[in-house]
């Protein structure tokens, strides 16, 4: 008989949890376009060490990556993405590699503090109809999300407001969104590996954990299409609240 306590080093009920927080954090994936970090590497947090829970939601992200990839390529503003996703590529092991030195409850309080500030930006008022964003823009929304997804498995504070203040099919934010996500995994995998704090245990546990998160992304992908543009503004603005009022209450606690 298989000891999973032994394996991924946390209890069947604890495992079992964490199973269930994956799903709903991949439901919003898939209906939003981002959220599951932001919403995910908190909780995790309760459970494992904040690095840990760092590297996994950076493995989950590169497992759920390539999941509906072909529509995402079609749908994406790659004139902006692409760019964003390659900046944040390459800084994500400097945040990789401050998160490896950075005490736990002092990370702790700077991954709250990205969740709020992420709120805080997309309530801004939106750009002009028409507007193109300048490549001072792109670039540094591409080099702080990289920064964020090394030290915190969180691209989205930058890139979500990036996003959602421009006037744009909510198919073509979400598409961009899940582009840059899954290179920031990418480079985010690869920067854990080269630095050594990804360990076979969370490699196996992020497997484990694969199935609830494709069912969560699955039926979240569902529901997008069926969502009025105006709702699904909101819908984001509500993710983006809550999950920065929890970190907040967490880390208060």
């Amino acid at each position: 008989m298989i000891d999973i306590q032994h394996l991924v080093g946390i209890a069947p009920l604890t495992l079992a949890g964490a199973a269930a927080m994956t799903f709903g954090a991949a439901y919003v994936r898939g209906l939003t376009g981002f959220g599951m970090a932001i919403i995910l590497v908190p909780l995790l947090g309760l459970i494992i060490a904040p690095g840990e829970a760092v590297v996994m939601g950076i493995l989950l992200q590169l497992l759920i990556g390539p999941v509906g990839i072909g529509h995402i390529m079609a749908d994406a503003d790659r004139e902006t993405a692409l760019p964003i996703g390659l900046a944040a590529m390459a800084t994500t092991p400097v945040g990789m590699y401050v998160l490896d030195l950075t005490p736990a409850d002092v990370a702790r309080v700077l991954i709250t503090l990205a969740a709020v500030g992420a709120f805080v930006a997309v309530l801004l008022p939106k750009k002009p109809e028409g507007h193109r964003p300048g490549r001072v823009a792109v670039a540094g929304t591409g080099i702080v999300s990289g920064i964020l997804t090394g030290f915190a498995a969180m691209p989205g504070p930058p890139v979500v407001p990036f996003y959602l203040r421009r006037r744009i099919d909510p198919k073509v934010a979400r598409a961009s969104m899940l582009m840059i996500f899954f290179m920031t995994a990418i480079a985010g995998t690869l920067a854990s590996l080269w630095l050594g704090i990804a360990t076979w245990r969370l490699f196996l546990m992020a497997v484990i954990l694969f199935l609830p998160m494709w069912f969560g992304n699955y039926f979240g992908a569902r529901a997008f299409g069926r969502v009025p543009q105006h709702i699904w503004q909101a819908m984001v603005a509500v993710v983006l609240g809550v999950a920065a009022v929890s970190a907040v209450v967490r880390l208060l606690n």
